[in-house]
C-alpha cells in the first residue's frame, strides 16, 4: 500500500534524524516544542516499529510478498526498538541486568551508525520505490 510506503519513508527518515544527530542540533519551535522531547521520541519509536512490521506484511503492488521491502522494514524495526529502549532506560529506576547492559552497549553504542543507515535507506527508498528489497 502506498500509505505504508509513505509512512515508512517519513518515519525512517525521522527516526534516523533522531538517532544520528546530537541533541544540540534539534530545532526549538516557538511554542516550546522540541523534537528532543522523550515522549516524541517514544511515539516515533513505536510508530517506526509498527510500520516496519506492517511493511513486512504488505508490500507495494507488484512486489514479491514479504521480501519486497525487507531493508526499510528491518531498519524501521531497529530504529523503533532503539528509540523505545532509550525511553525505557531513561524512565526506568530498575538496575540493569547483564542482558540489558549488553543490549545497551550494542544498540546505544551504535545509534549514530543505525541513524545514518536509516537516513540513507529512507532516501534510497524514496528515490527507487519499486526496487526489490528496497
Amino acid at each position: 500500500m502506498l500509505q505504508f510506503y509513505f509512512l515508512s519513508v517519513v518515519l525512517n527518515a525521522l527516526a534516523g534524524y533522531l538517532l544520528f544527530f546530537d541533541e544540540d542540533a534539534f530545532p526549538e519551535f516557538k511554542n516550546g516544542f522540541s523534537i528532543n522531547n522523550e515522549s516524541f521520541k517514544f511515539i516515533v519509536g513505536i510508530l517506526a516499529a509498527l510500520i516496519g512490521l506492517l511493511k513486512l506484511l504488505s508490500p507495494i503492488e507488484g512486489d514479491v510478498p514479504v521480501v519486497g521491502d525487507l531493508i526499510p522494514a528491518i531498519v524501521g524495526l531497529l530504529c523503533g526498538f532503539i528509540l523505545i529502549f532509550e525511553y525505557y532506560r531513561n524512565r526506568s529506576s530498575v538496575e540493569d541486568s547483564e542482558q540489558t547492559e549488553k543490549i545497551r552497549i550494542i544498540l546505544l553504542g551504535n545509534r549514530k551508525i543505525v541513524g545514518l543507515v536509516a537516513l540513507i535507506v529512507a532516501a534510497l527508498h524514496f528515490i527507487f520505490p519499486t526496487l526489490l528489497l528496497l
